[in-house]
């Protein structure tokens, strides 16, 4: 059975972690196009991992033909390790919302289809509207501007709370909208980034990023290769300042700050820049034109728990006490 949903960068991603053998995980399975890729490189086995147990339904047409050779598994990327029960040559992680999960209105991902105002990757915890439909005006402001960088979030929460309650996702479009101006030709949505701010708090997917990295560091064995693929500048950020973090990479300190001993790089970083896509793949697949990918391998220095205080996770002032 043919995928629709196109993985975005794969051709780059197996060229950059070449050879493919041994065993990977891949810990946001989806639609599987990313691990049928590995399978398909001669990956010996891959690991399928995510947090939403319909993907795992709709693979059912085409994963028996793999054997043994893919083992599917419900779970977040944050327990990878856990999950995948010994060393691993090779984790994937592509981030966000699927783009099969923006096509199914149920989930309650997409601004352009209305349906229920849910947007869980999974089938757990509170739902956007749960959310939205609680939370202080301020905690929602925040959640805006510090997730998705829109710069009218005040003006968006004050609507959010004043339409209460809101059940669907036209609801919410429509609010958002209402605040902003009209979308000029080639622009993006005016709820784009107060639904990817929304998505990504339901979610905790920075948490989840943050956990989920950690994870791959400590599941990978000498010489395996973690490769991940982002779509905007926050969660790129965070991949960027841990694999730069965690290879000794990421420059040196002040001047004015004493020396410290440097610990053992636990990855050593093969390119020097995120790899974009390229022409051909932009006109056949319009979604990759945000994605970047980065690549690190793993050394045989033990893991050890990141500091996270360096790696721009946004933080919400209202969930630290602040206004």
């Amino acid at each position: 059975m043919a995928d629709p949903h196109i993985p975005v960068l794969l051709k780059p991603l197996l060229r950059a972690v070449e050879p493919v053998g041994g065993v990977w995980v891949d810990g946001t399975f989806g639609a599987g196009g990313y691990a049928r890729g590995l399978l398909q490189a001669g990956a010996g086995q891959v690991i399928g991992i995510d947090r939403d147990p319909s993907v795992f339904r709709m693979a059912q047409d085409w994963a028996g033909e793999y054997g043994d050779r893919l083992r599917l598994v419900q779970g977040t990327f944050s327990d990878l390790d856990d999950l995948a029960g010994a060393p691993v040559d090779g984790v994937v992680l592509d981030l966000g919302v699927s783009s099969m999960q923006l096509d199914q209105a149920d989930r309650g991902f997409s601004f352009l289809r209305d349906g229920p105002l849910d947007m869980r990757m999974g089938d757990d915890g509170p739902s956007a509207a749960d959310l939205l439909n609680t939370a202080d005006q301020d905690q929602i402001a925040d959640v805006l501007y510090h997730y998705g960088e829109e710069r009218a979030a005040r003006r968006i929460a004050r609507a959010i709370v004043a339409a209460r309650p809101l059940a669907r996702t036209a609801e919410l479009a429509e609010v958002v909208s209402a605040c902003l101006p009209r979308a000029k030709p080639g622009q993006s949505h005016p709820a784009t980034r107060s639904f990817q701010a929304i998505r990504i708090w339901v979610n905790d997917e920075f948490g989840q990023l943050i956990s989920g990295l950690q994870a791959a560091e400590r599941a990978l064995r000498a010489g395996g290769k973690l490769a991940v693929v982002s779509f905007h500048s926050l969660e790129d950020r965070i991949v960027k300042r841990f694999m730069q973090a965690r290879a000794n990479a990421a420059g040196g300190g002040s001047r004015y700050a004493p020396p410290t001993e440097a610990a053992q790089p636990a990855f050593s970083l093969p390119f020097r820049k995120a790899i974009g896509p390229d022409p051909d793949e932009l006109d056949e697949n319009p979604r990759a034109r945000s994605a970047l990918l980065r690549v690190a391998i793993r050394t045989d220095a033990p893991a050890s728990p990141a500091d996270t205080s360096g790696l721009g996770l946004p933080r919400l002032p209202s969930a630290m006490g602040g206004a």
